[in-house]
This record gives C-alpha cells, sequence and structure tokens, in this order.
C-alpha cells in the first residue's frame, strides 16, 4: 500500500514521497531516487515492477520527489535529499515499521548520481545502488556538447528558455524539460545550468562524489551498459576506482550492450541476473547481524 507524505515545504512548495510498506516489521528501507537530468522527473517514476522488486523481498521503498533544476540548483537539490533521509530516519519511525539504521539509497542517471552523493553526507546510509549514475561532472562528457544528441534536431536556445517556470518546482510537464536537457547538453551549458558554475569554479569539485569519497563510504553497487550514449560506462568505472583506491567495497555489474536505463527490459535474463545481484547486495548490507547502535 502506497502512503504519501510530505517531507519537506519550502517556498510554498510541498516536497513529497510516497512509502510503499511490507508485511515485515522492522523493515529494512530503499530510498528512489528518480532520474531525469535533474531537470525533469518525480517520485511517481519508479516502475511497478522495480517496487514489486524491492517490497517482495523484504524492503520497504521511499520513493521522493526534490526541487528541479535549473529553476534550483545542485545545492539545493542535495539539501533536499539529505532533508529527505533525516524525515525517514526521524519521522518514518513513527509512522511506519522500519529500521531507520538499516537504510540503502538507489538511483538511476541523474538520481545515481544524487544517490552517490549520499555517501559524502554526514549521515550517510547503509549502502548505495547506482543505476547508470556519475560521479563527475567536470569530465568531458558532462562539460562538453554531447555528440549524441547533436545528432538530434538542435533546440535553439530562445524556445529553450520559453520552456523554463518562474517557480521552483518538483515537477513538470515532461516533454518541456526534456527539450531543456537536450539544448542543455547539445550546447555543453547543461553542468552550468544545474550547478550556476563553471568548469574552473572549484565549488563544482565539491559536488562531484568522485572527489570526495573517503574510507567512510558506504558499500556501492554499480549497474551500467556498456552502449549508455547518456552517461558513458567509464563514470561508474572510474567512480569505483575511486572507492577501491580508499578501501570501500565497490562493485561493478556490466550490462553487455546494455543502454541507458537497460532495466525497462525486465525481462531479459541478463537484467534479471543483474536484478537479483541487486537484492543479494541489499540483503547482505541490510542485514539485521550487522546493524549498527
Amino acid at each position: 500500500m502506497k502512503h504519501t507524505i510530505i517531507y519537506k515545504t519550502i517556498n510554498q512548495l510541498k516536497l513529497k514521497a510516497d512509502f510503499y510498506g511490507t508485511d515485515q516489521d522492522d523493515a529494512p528501507v530503499v530510498v528512489y531516487i528518480h532520474g531525469g537530468g535533474l531537470i525533469w522527473g518525480s517520485r511517481k517514476d519508479i516502475s511497478e515492477e522495480m517496487i514489486q522488486l524491492y517490497t517482495q523481498n523484504g524492503f520497504a521503498v521511499f520513493s521522493i520527489d526534490y526541487r528541479l533544476a535549473p529553476e534550483s540548483k545542485l545545492a539545493d537539490i542535495l539539501e533536499d535529499v539529505q532533508d529527505a533521509l533525516f524525515w525517514l530516519e526521524v519521522e518514518g519511525m513513527k509512522q511506519f515499521s522500519i529500521d531507520s539504521k538499516r537504510i540503502a539509497v538507489i538511483g538511476g542517471s541523474a538520481g545515481g548520481f544524487l544517490a552517490l552523493c549520499t555517501g559524502t553526507f554526514k549521515n550517510k546510509p547503509r549502502a548505495i545502488v547506482s543505476f547508470y549514475g556519475y560521479g563527475d561532472l567536470r569530465a568531458k562528457w558532462a562539460m562538453n556538447p554531447s555528440t549524441f544528441y547533436l545528432q538530434k534536431e538542435l533546440i535553439p536556445k530562445d524556445l529553450a528558455l520559453k520552456l523554463l517556470s518562474d517557480k521552483i518546482l518538483s515537477e513538470g510537464p515532461v516533454q518541456d524539460r526534456y527539450l531543456f536537457y537536450l539544448y542543455a547538453r547539445q550546447q555543453g551549458v547543461w553542468v552550468q545550468e544545474i550547478t550556476g558554475f563553471n568548469s574552473s569554479n572549484d565549488e563544482l569539485l565539491k559536488l562531484c562524489p568522485i572527489y570526495q569519497v573517503t574510507e567512510e563510504y558506504p558499500s556501492t553497487l554499480f549497474l551500467h551498459g556498456t552502449n549508455d550514449t547518456d552517461v558513458p560506462y567509464e563514470q561508474s568505472i572510474f567512480m569505483r576506482a575511486a572507492l577501491i583506491k580508499n578501501g570501500v567495497y565497490g562493485r561493478l555489474i556490466t550490462i553487455p550492450n546494455g543502454e541507458h536505463v537497460f532495466e525497462k527490459d525486465i525481462h531479459d535474463p541478463i537484467v534479471q541476473d543483474a536484478l537479483n545481484q541487486v537484492i543479494e547486495f541489499l540483503k547482505t548490507q541490510l542485514s539485521n547481524w550487522i546493524r549498527l547502535s
């Protein structure tokens, strides 16, 4: 059963999350962060199949909204993610039968990036799962015009700017928001639009988890397809290497010829095997016997 809660109100905008429970008492929780280039998407984007995958294996699910760029910047978005985790840890136990010490954060693409960012928070999750996420916003793939998106019809700047809102948003018209993302990737201004910083600003380093990994970073599972045209497969390789360098457990599941959002083909045997490995990783990392005091 789904319960929608408001975890934060800012400037009259109510930020919501959907909670999906299990029959288990003191259940571990999967916090799901949606993708969309940080520009579009909502808590509703998690598929029914993925909800069932987690809940049928004993994990409650907490799918969150956050403020969207470029009307809000990445620092604001990270604050929302922190506040959602704080609400879950403090208020969630009062409303739901969950164990707030056993939380994993999962996300895809931009959601995977935000999930990886939670490993740098003061209050970290127990584990992280990144589906085709990224750790480095200063890399060429993010900063430069995308050769893949340049093959699509060019979006004029004047049209792109008309697609934006004069209000802060946590949801928006998907097509309009995607077209702005398309424009930003075509012009190589995406990172500047979502962060407010250019590549030479040292503040950008602080927003890239690959540069912020310490030995306290949570164990992390990466999943990435080799044919991803939006986020390069190498982003997961490099982020995992940063973990290993700091003595942190990191494992990469490679999806041969897998594209962006490869799990949409949920019945593909390779995808099924990868998702089974996700469940095993979560069961190991969130098991009671390593419960923190």
